[in-house]
């Protein structure tokens, strides 16, 4: 069979087809007519001709399995040290067999292959450091799942996702409508709380335009509400656009980089539009990846830079502490022992550790580390996309044993995670090991010890 009626290699373009495909529910159906989804090897072998330069061949070709990848894996320590849960096996039993055969596989083939780059690998690039010659995995199974995805083997939820980034330029169905709508909600639920309140939408030439994760309008609207009183508590000049206001990918996460370039345009056009001096990314990680730093590549900017200056909201915060923007009270400090969650995206792959710890040292009286910590921190568990894919829950569990070990060790129960695969990944880890562990956000922490300026209280009637 070339082509199922829900597994095949069209992209999803329309609300039809996303209705379509959730119509199956589970993809039981799909995953079905994707055993015998037929493998284009021309086209495989074309995509290597155009795209498997220098630098991913000397990767395969250098590797000498010398094993120093296994431990960097929280997978591999998570299922035993099993040895096809070594990165280096991983990648050279996937890709690099791709490539010895000339993409001449079969369907059962890109599905193990499928199996293993979204349930086995987080692209959380922790191996990469320890690898002696810096072959960086994470690149090679981004690589990887594009060519899944383009003959079709990707996860039923992903194919969704990268479908919804196609039609709506967000990870889920909220139309610009929605978004506005959402906003000006979240204006009058907190104006009265804090006096002269207001979030500007399509304001120009603002200090700061403010970007967001789907999940945030379509979940936790109270997060917009969060960032809108600090904003105003700090006396930003700022605003969010009504179109372009989100930041995820993932369509990054599936491989569709056809996708990924439409959805940081819309986010990069928003910019061109409004011109403000620079952009803040709520606390999300691969928000921050995704439009930061690989954005504008897939947008085809040279310089690899984006059109305006944009910081993480890490970074936002630890700034306006530091200039006294924003103002604690002491006396409100976390008492209770807390550490730290650190995102594989903006940590490990943006240096954002110490901005990090310098916010620990203003909220927390008894900060702990974790063990490793920093760029050197294990992934939460759910990154790349596994979170959100059924087929792989028992695998993701199995994996968070690590991130669990970790919390545990620190005698720690509250987790501050500025990140939302991270906060998804301990809120579920909790669920699965029933510690009493928490886990928190930095908007409501910093809200509760906020010095609100005078003339924004309330007067009692």
């Amino acid at each position: 069979m070339a082509e199922g009626q829900f597994c095949n290699k069209s992209t999803v373009n329309t609300e039809e087809g996303i209705r379509h495909l959730l119509s199956d529910t589970n993809g039981k159906t799909y995953y079905k007519e994707m055993e015998a989804l037929e493998v284009d090897s021309a086209a495989i072998q074309a995509t290597f001709s155009k795209t498997l330069k220098s630098r991913l061949k000397t990767w395969l070709e250098i590797c000498t399995h010398c094993g120093l990848c296994a431990d960097s894996c929280f997978y591999y320590l998570a299922n035993e040290k099993a040895p096809n849960q070594v990165p280096s096996y991983k990648i050279q039993s996937t890709l690099g067999e791709l490539v010895k055969r000339k993409g001449k596989v079969d369907a059962k083939f890109m599905m193990d292959a499928m199996d293993t780059a979204w349930s086995k690998c987080t692209c959380c690039n922790r191996c990469s450091q320890y690898c002696p010659f810096g072959i960086d995995m994470g690149i090679m199974f981004g690589y990887l799942r594009g060519i899944l995805y383009s003959q079709g083997f990707v996860p039923w939820e992903m194919k969704i996702g990268a479908g919804m980034h196609r039609v709506y330029q967000a990870q889920m169905d909220i139309t610009s409508e929605d978004w506005v709508d959402t906003v000006e909600w979240m204006e009058e639920e907190t104006e009265e709380e804090y006096l002269g309140l207001k979030i500007p939408i399509d304001k120009e030439n603002a200090d700061i335009i403010y970007t967001v994760n789907a999940r945030e309008p379509k979940h936790y609207p109270e997060d917009i509400a969060e960032a809108a009183a600090l904003f105003h508590i700090t006396g930003e000049d700022w605003t969010v656009p009504s179109v372009g206001w989100e930041e995820t990918s993932i369509a990054m996460f599936a491989g569709d980089w056809e996708a990924c370039k439409i959805q940081v345009e819309s986010v990069y056009d928003a910019m061109e539009r409004l011109k403000p001096k620079r952009m803040v990314v709520t606390e999300c990680g691969h928000a921050y990846r995704a439009t930061v730093t690989e954005g504008p590549y897939w947008a085809g900017l040279k310089d690899g830079k984006t059109p305006v200056e944009s910081i993480h909201y890490v970074e936002w915060v630890a700034e306006v502490l530091r200039n006294g923007k924003l103002k604690l009270d002491p006396t409100k400090k976390i008492k209770e022992p807390v550490t730290y969650q650190d995102s594989c995206n903006y940590i490990r792959n943006a240096g954002l550790s110490n901005d990090a710890r310098y916010i620990m040292s203003m909220i927390a009286e008894d900060f702990r580390e974790m063990k490793p910590s920093k760029e050197h921190n294990f992934c939460c568990g759910g990154g790349g996309g596994l979170n959100g894919i059924g087929r792989y829950r028992k695998q993701r569990d199995a994996g968070l044993a690590v991130k669990h070990k970790q919390i545990m060790d620190t005698g720690a129960k509250l987790v501050i995670s500025p990140c939302h695969n991270c906060w998804d990944a301990i809120r579920d880890l909790e669920e699965v090991y029933e510690d009493g562990i928490r886990w928190s956000f930095l908007k409501p922490i910093l809200l509760k010890m906020a010095i609100i300026p005078e003339h924004m209280i309330p007067k009692d009637e």
